[in-house]
């Protein structure tokens, strides 16, 4: 008797050659759980690693216990500011495991003391190294480089109860906590708290993605090179401070994503977990598959169960210690494929040929698996280009278990024709094919830029479209030709991609009121300086100027986004697209969505079928004068189908973009 497809193969008649591999990547994430419970009791004892390893404190038995997993090592001494760095004094002793441990009473160790541990590796060498686990790792004032510290403050108070399954259609606001303010510095937890957070809320998003959370020694990494994974950033503050950041979040309504970095860790010695034991790999692959060539980095062996226990356990301890809402996973292709990414995906061969990483695919769908057992309803969004069928599928259809997946095409495209293309050269069915080609049955993170297109080498979409003259000419009352197309082509790149890209809409923070320069960290390059690691609110406050009409638009466009449950809808049927007219019109639920994107030609009374009869009203309109526009519409004008098949009178102004909403026709008496 045959075998039952699994409902993704059901789904999706082209994965029906695959199926035999999809069942067998089920059954050994079915074994790999049955093994889990019947070792260790289940996911919740699996994933408590950063409670058995490290240096913790047990008040019950007033002593303190450090505790390493280092199979390989031939020493290992606890050493800091408790025993005056002294390499030899406190040696851990190794169990059967390959775990090393120590127990010292209660008064040995402080809160914030520094310590290390001194490995005497399997080749010979030695290394101080931090602990794996650390809470809280900070650059120590004597050496500059990096040390664990104690970290035991006692309890903070929570304030707020927060339901990430609240959050149907996730409206993200990314950001980085150190460039979040205005200052040439870093800036702290608590300052976004206070500062920041409140304008996320008044915007109109629901969700934010703090970038950079866990310890990385380069901030110029972006906080994609990690060294301790379970460590806050200590640049920005303590624990505590984390903690508070998210607590006043949940208080204004939003959920917190953290992007976690699994697909690799720094290579550094001092710092990280490279080469901790000696053994040349340990949490790494030891040939060459333990080396990304693109990222300078170390790739994770996923099919060893230390590795996958540190990891999920460092997923639940977000979810748990710091009450993230869920994640945003950083390059998981990377994580997917031994070739990182590089190849290319026309057809479904690459996605089970021998390319593929069945650990790390393994690892995934146990990462799901953690999320969604340890914060339920959490939100779990997957950084993928290769565009890997059933990602965000349930594990029991066959899928991965994410949520939703960032649409990463359609930022470069949209840089892509900016670079290369006037407005006027435009293909709109192209544009079309860009923004829905998605995957039925997975839901996608829209977005027109994130971090990624703002970085030095690049520009933001804003600075594409107007450059220089952002300098010189967005003030209020001014009508310049470069200004006025730049305004215009922001509002409707963004309402275009926001109503027919996805189910989710990311923002970079800044983005949304056009913010003029590029990101670049302080290095060596410019000086070590901080004048494009910062966000300028200012411009956004400054009345004078026109940057808050388009944060205005956002407002309004993100508010009509929630209201009208635009991103809940299927996706959008295309109604009209003409090309040499500029002009594309689509169906999206209950709403109408209109753009003209000819820089000249406005058309008085065009005329369109729709698909359903109904009494029509604008309730989104770019070219409003708040926004920036020309007020060149009559909001009081209603729009009503004529003729048994529908059609529409529409005025639809040159670079101009509507939404309408539509209401069934009043009966008419018999």
């Amino acid at each position: 008797m045959s075998l039952p497809l699994p409902q993704l193969v059901r789904d999706d008649s082209w994965l029906a050659p695959y199926a035999s591999r999809i069942r067998s990547r089920m059954t050994r994430l079915s074994n790999a759980l049955g093994d889990i419970r019947d070792l260790h009791g289940g996911l919740g004892d699996f994933t408590l690693l950063h409670q058995e390893t490290g240096v913790n404190f047990h008040p019950e038995r007033n002593c303190w216990t450090a505790r390493e997993w280092a199979p390989a090592a031939h020493e290992v001494n606890l050493m800091g500011d408790f025993n005056e760095w002294s390499t030899v004094n406190h040696p851990l002793k190794k169990d059967p495991d390959g775990y090393w441990s120590l127990e010292l009473p209660g008064h040995a160790l402080a809160h914030r003391q520094l310590v290390k541990l001194h490995v005497l590796g399997a080749d010979g060498s030695r290394h101080d190294r931090i602990p794996a686990t650390i809470r809280r790792a900070v650059q120590d004032p004597g050496t500059h480089g990096y040390a664990g510290q104690i970290w035991e403050p006692g309890s903070y108070q929570w304030l707020h109860e927060f339901d990430p399954s609240i959050i149907t259609s996730p409206t993200i606001y990314e950001s980085h906590v150190g460039m979040a303010g205005e200052e040439p510095r870093v800036h702290s937890y608590h300052e976004f708290a206070s500062e920041v957070l409140p304008r996320i809320a008044a915007a109109g998003y629901n969700t934010v993605q703090l970038m950079a959370v866990a310890e990385h020694p380069y901030y110029g990494s972006f906080g994609y090179h990690v060294s301790s994974f379970f460590a806050p950033c200590s640049r920005f503050g303590t624990p505590e401070d984390l903690k508070h950041l998210v607590d006043t979040a949940h208080g204004l309504g939003l959920a917190v994503l953290m992007d976690v970095v699994h697909s690799h860790a720094i290579k550094n010695y001092g710092e990280g977990l490279n080469n901790f034991d000696g053994s040349g790999g340990q949490y790494f692959h030891s040939d060459e598959r333990g080396d990304h060539p693109g990222w300078d980095s170390k790739c994770f062996d996923y099919a060893k169960p230390e590795v996958q226990r540190f990891l999920l356990s460092n997923l639940r301890y977000w979810l748990e210690e710091f009450r993230f809402d869920g994640f945003r996973f950083d390059g998981i292709t990377s994580l997917l494929y031994w070739h990182r990414g590089t190849a290319s995906f026309e057809n479904y061969e690459p996605y089970f040929d021998k390319e593929v990483d069945e650990d790390g695919l393994l690892y995934l769908q146990l990462a799901n698996a953690v999320v969604q057992e340890f914060r339920l309803g959490a939100i779990s969004i997957a950084e993928d280009m290769s565009g890997q069928p059933g990602l965000c599928r349930p594990l029991s259809e066959g899928g991965s278990g994410f949520t939703h997946r960032l649409a990463m095409g359609i930022p470069d495209h949209w840089i892509k024709i900016l670079k290369e293309q006037r407005d006027e050269e435009w293909d709109l069915s192209w544009l079309w094919d860009v923004l829905t080609n998605r995957r039925a049955g997975e839901s996608n993170i829209a977005y027109t830029e994130s971090h990624d297109q703002a970085l030095v080498g690049d520009k933001t979409l804003a600075f594409w479209l107007m450059d220089k003259e952002m300098y010189w000419h967005m003030k209020q009352g001014e009508h310049h030709p470069v200004i006025e197309r730049g305004l215009a082509l922001h509002k409707m790149i963004r309402l275009i991609t926001i109503a027919l890209g996805g189910e989710g809409w990311l923002n970079f923070m800044g983005n949304e009121f056009g913010h003029p320069e590029w990101v670049d960290f302080p290095r060596e390059g410019n000086n070590w300086s901080y004048q494009h690691c910062r966000r300028q609110w200012s411009l956004l406050d400054d009345e004078e100027l026109r940057y808050s009409e388009l944060a205005a638009f956002d407002r309004a466009m993100i508010a009509m986004a929630h209201e009208c449950g635009l991103l809940e809808q299927p996706p959008a049927v295309r109604v009209h697209l003409h090309n040499d007219d500029k002009v594309l019109i689509a169906e999206r639920g209950d709403l109408l969505l209109a753009f003209n994107f000819s820089g000249q030609q406005s058309y008085s009374d065009y005329l369109i079928d729709v698909p359903r009869s109904g009494v029509y009203r604008v309730i989104l309109d770019s070219d409003m004068k708040c926004f920036g526009g020309h007020g060149r519409l009559d909001h009081s004008v209603v729009h009503h189908t004529l003729c048994k098949n529908p059609k529409l009178h529409l005025y639809l102004p040159s670079r101009t973009a509507l939404v309408l909403d539509r209401e069934d026709p009043p009966e008419r008496g018999r």
